[in-house]
């Protein structure tokens, strides 16, 4: 298999995306779970630019990573100053980098308007820096800023832009689409015309704003590219970088190159690592990594799917990481649901009739408004309450809330419960931060007398979702909660038209869920 050098700048590209923002504790861990992923090039940043970036690479002098070589990105030598005395070029040589990325312009525009001089001082500023950089014995790779653009502008010069790198001694010449802008059809047709006159290795960097980024990352690498650059889920400026996350499964799983080995069955774990330490919510419906990406939810695809994956499914999830979900709704039909019985461990009923109950209990519920793709937590709990199998571990006499606010005084609230579990009743009072939370806080206080576990579970998210939009404040809510132990997470969900009563269901649920594993857990080890 051919190799592919792969080149993340998820640190440097990455955090130049709306909304993203990382420590230098944030960047040294991603550092660490992309070079453990097996990415060849980590790009860390532009030392000089920033104190954050500055710091990460004087921390990094002191980190041995295992596969990758870390990078510093910045730009050739200013107009003007010789390389020796350019404080950018200093600056990369300090930071203890192995390898040195600069760009360069070579749209003719960019030189005349934005640079404002001459077209032959940036090929000097090209030559030089390279040159200079390689004499302080740095590994130099060359990225063409705006390349398909200068091309289809001025190809002699745009050509002649990369002949000066590559005369100087860059090891790879990059080609970058920088505004995003260029067809698959054409990467391939311009990268014919350099391979006429460059010799070193090509390189491919692309920008996703028409939504080609990952085709024309391909198309490159058809048209003899062997280096891919881009970011860890796309993130990047605009519309972002293309994404290495299904840049590295097409290449290596359907058209035959080698990008990370083995590794690759580690990618939706990473990819999901570094949304988590970038806290971004990742998109469900993102490619091969998503959670959606193998989920399926039409009765007559999951029939399909379980007789044969191949049916829907355009790769083994695990190969890179995933897993297949079988999803329960409103288009649910038999093969959904015994699907999902059987992932829990019950027996699925053979009665016909007892399959359509719980099918048709599901579809009412749907219907008023529930939604059990992300609340698994509950969705067992139906099943075990419709097949017979649930032991309730308390059941709930009244509750009582009360807001309060004084003139300009913060806001005050105190919830009352009244629950039984077995032949006591547990009459508890609680206050909290605002209704949800003293509601909630007044259940533990009477639960954790019978069940003291229930202290050691916490909720990690509470999600509301008004369900019609056009009732105002008279609308349906949905509340989504994720819970979660020492041992597992779990998501429950309430509806109702009320925002308190919906986050009780979604709370009793949360305990009855986490009651009842701990006493699965019990059996099994009696």
């Amino acid at each position: 298999m051919k190799k592919i050098v792969t080149y993340d700048t998820t640190l440097r590209d990455g955090t130049q995306g709306e909304g993203v923002s990382l420590s230098v504790q944030d960047k040294l861990k991603i550092a660490h779970k992309l070079d453990q992923l097996g990415i060849d090039y980590v790009e860390g940043g532009w030392p000089g630019s920033n104190p954050k970036d500055l710091e990460f690479f004087q921390m990094m002098q002191d980190v041995e990573l295992k596969h990758a070589r870390l990078s510093a990105f910045g730009s050739t030598r200013r107009p003007g100053v010789a390389p020796e005395e350019d404080a950018n070029l200093n600056a990369f040589i300090a930071s203890g980098a192995q390898t040195i990325t600069i760009f360069g312009k070579t749209w003719d525009l960019h030189v005349t308007d934005a640079l404002k001089v001459p077209l032959e001082e940036n090929l000097a500023m090209i030559r030089e820096s390279v040159a200079y950089l390689l004499s302080k014995g740095k590994e130099v790779f060359y990225d063409a800023e705006h390349f398909f653009d200068g091309y289809k502008a001025n190809p002699a010069y745009a050509l002649q832009t990369l002949q000066e790198a590559q005369n100087a001694g860059a090891s790879v010449v990059i080609l970058c689409d920088t505004n995003g802008g260029t067809l698959p059809g054409e990467i391939t047709e311009i990268m014919e015309a350099v391979k006429e006159v460059i010799t070193v290795p090509l390189g491919i960097h692309c920008h996703n704003d028409s939504e080609l980024a990952v085709a024309n990352t391909l198309a490159a690498v058809q048209a003899g590219a062997t280096q891919v650059q881009g970011t860890t889920n796309g993130l990047g400026e605009r519309c972002g970088n293309a994404n290495l996350m299904s840049v590295i499964p097409n290449l290596q799983l359907k058209m035959g190159y080698d990008c990370i080995g083995d590794n690759i069955q580690h990618l939706t774990d990473v990819a999901r690592y570094v949304s988590e330490i970038a806290n971004l919510v990742m998109p469900n419906s993102q490619p091969f990594v998503g959670q959606s990406a193998f989920a399926h939810k039409g009765g007559i695809h999951v029939s399909a799917v379980l007789k044969n994956p191949k049916t829907y499914e355009h790769m083994e999830p695990e190969s890179i990481g995933n897993k297949r979900r079988v999803l329960v709704s409103e288009l649910a039909g038999a093969a959904n649901l015994k699907y999902k019985v059987q992932e829990l461990g019950l027996d699925f009923p053979d009665d016909k009739s007892a399959q359509q109950k719980i099918i048709r209990r599901v579809k009412e519920m749907e219907h008023a408004g529930y939604q059990f793709e992300g609340a698994e937590g509950s969705f067992e709990l139906l099943l075990k309450k419709e097949m017979g199998h649930f032991e309730p571990g308390f059941e709930l006499d009244s509750f009582r809330v009360s807001t309060e606010k004084l003139g300009q005084n913060k806001v005050y609230s105190e919830a009352t419960v009244k629950i039984r579990v077995a032949d006591q009743v547990m009459h508890t009072a609680a206050e909290g931060k605002g209704p949800v939370n003293a509601l909630d806080n007044a259940l533990r206080k009477a639960l954790t007398q019978v069940y003291p576990d229930v202290s050691q579970m916490h909720l990690s998210d509470y999600k509301v979702r008004v369900l019609d939009a056009n009732e105002a404040t008279g609308a349906a809510v949905r509340v989504l909660l994720e819970s979660q132990d020492e041992n597992a997470s779990w998501g429950t969900i309430g509806v109702s038209t009320d925002i308190i009563e919906a986050s009780w269901h979604a709370l009793t649920d949360s305990i009855s869920y986490k009651l009842m594993k701990d006493k699965d857990r019990d059996r099994k080890s009696e």
